[in-house]
């Protein structure tokens, strides 16, 4: 069946607005956007007519997130996370993240390390139509050395197998790839390049070498799998470009030859800005922490001048939050594209960036309201090209997927999973 949704305004997700928008539906896929008066009527199609002053838009996506972990913000919580749940409750917790992700407007989420294989198999389940979700793209374990960023020291008689996937030379980056891939990884995500609190002014360190990360990528890009790294900044990101890594995250400090390097191979970055402001947001006690440390200081004054850059570089800029650390998830992914406005991009952009950019990222049909792509859209009550805001109320939200209403007013509405299956 064809349906037609009717409303003031859309947003294609490329940065194109049409007013009085009519976006045409067959099944799952997208068969056209026109104006209405162009549209004209549709023998048996189902009219749908948007609230007054509705903007219909693809569906946003977050391109970082840990759906393993609460957002708590203590020191080393996630850690107690991970060592207090087994993995069935991190995959069931997940699950209810990923739902109310759904109910604020995001229709797919690209998980950046989980525990096991706890999110690659949630997001199996979500597309099988088991779990009600957003699609999830997921990596399963980040890859790390022995003792490197995602290998935090744990007391001598706590054993956690299957919750870590240290590597160790080329060989050993090579078969972590193939580990995470027969688990059913869609992407692979490395760290590279981390911080350093050493010297001052010198805020990276290398974590791996140049050779690890030709061996990641490498075997990652043989088996059609692009690789995200978690970085940092300074020479050891270059570094990262130089030997392969397709996406970068965070990156607070880039400095001039990167910038050139990552536009002449098409990099993507994802600056996670929302979680450098969370350390000055959120009460030192709280947080487990005397004072802000010098690093998270230098590096919410860099990640402007980075972002300053990436974007008169035309970079690909993507959007994401880190949810599960330091911040809860879905409803304050809208801050992250105000953060993208502060740094000098139009809410336009940051919207593009939160829907073509990401869904480019992730690797799917979606972000764009286009002839064939995924029918996953948000009608929002308002105009997020004058107030971003409005994207943060779930009430205001009627959430698609599939082509079928699934959200609307900060509920589900679908009768997942059994009846739509049927």
């Amino acid at each position: 069946m064809k349906t037609v949704i009717m409303a003031d305004r859309a947003l294609d997700g490329l940065g194109g607005v049409l007013e009085k928008a009519a976006l045409l539906i067959e099944g799952t896929r997208i068969l056209g956007l026109a104006r209405q008066a162009e549209m004209g009527q549709i023998d048996g199609a189902r009219v749908v007519e948007a609230p007054p002053g509705a903007t219909i838009m693809p569906g946003l996506i977050d391109a970082h997130v840990h759906l393993a972990y609460s957002g708590a913000t203590g020191a080393g919580r996630m850690q107690a996370e991970a060592m207090d749940q087994s993995f069935p409750e991190v995959a069931l917790r997940a699950a209810a993240r990923a739902r109310d992700s759904l109910i604020h407007g995001l229709t797919a989420l690209r998980d950046m390390a989980a525990p096991g294989g706890a999110v690659i198999d949630l997001a199996a389940a979500i597309a099988a139509g088991d779990v009600v979700g957003p699609r999830v793209v997921a990596c399963g374990r980040g890859l790390t050395v022995t003792g490197g960023h995602m290998d935090r020291p744990t007391p001598d008689h706590v054993a956690m197998p299957g919750a870590r996937a240290t590597c160790d030379g080329a060989d050993g980056f090579r078969k972590g790839v193939r580990v995470e891939a027969r688990r059913g990884a869609a992407f692979i995500k490395i760290n590279s390049c981390v911080s350093s609190h050493k010297r001052t002014g010198i805020w990276w360190r290398p974590e791996m070498s140049p050779e690890e990360i030709r061996a990641a990528c490498d075997e990652a890009h043989t088996q059609d799998m692009i690789v995200a790294a978690h970085t940092s900044g300074g020479p050891p990101l270059t570094t990262s470009v130089e030997n392969g890594v397709d996406c970068v995250e965070h990156a607070h400090w880039i400095d001039d030859d990167c910038i050139e390097l990552m536009a002449k191979r098409g990099t993507f970055l994802v600056p996670t800005l929302l979680v450098n402001e969370r350390t000055f947001e959120v009460p030192l006690t709280q947080q487990g922490i005397a004072r802000i440390s010098d690093w998270s200081a230098a590096a919410r004054e860099a990640k402007w001048v980075s972002l300053e850059k990436a974007r008169g570089a035309g970079l690909r800029v993507g959007a994401g939050t880190d949810a599960g650390f330091m911040l809860p998830h879905a409803t304050m992914f809208w801050r992250e594209l105000t953060l993208l406005v502060d740094g000098g991009y139009s809410q336009g952009e940051a919207i593009v960036a939160a829907t073509s950019v990401n869904a480019d990222i992730l690797g799917i049909e979606a972000g764009r309201l286009e002839a064939g792509r995924l029918a996953d859209l948000v009608i929002v009550t308002g105009n997020p090209l004058t107030d971003l805001s409005v994207l943060g109320d779930a009430s205001r939200l009627e959430v698609w997927k599939d082509g079928m209403q699934v959200a609307f007013g900060g509920r589900l509405v679908t009768p997942w999973p059994q009846e739509a299956r049927a």
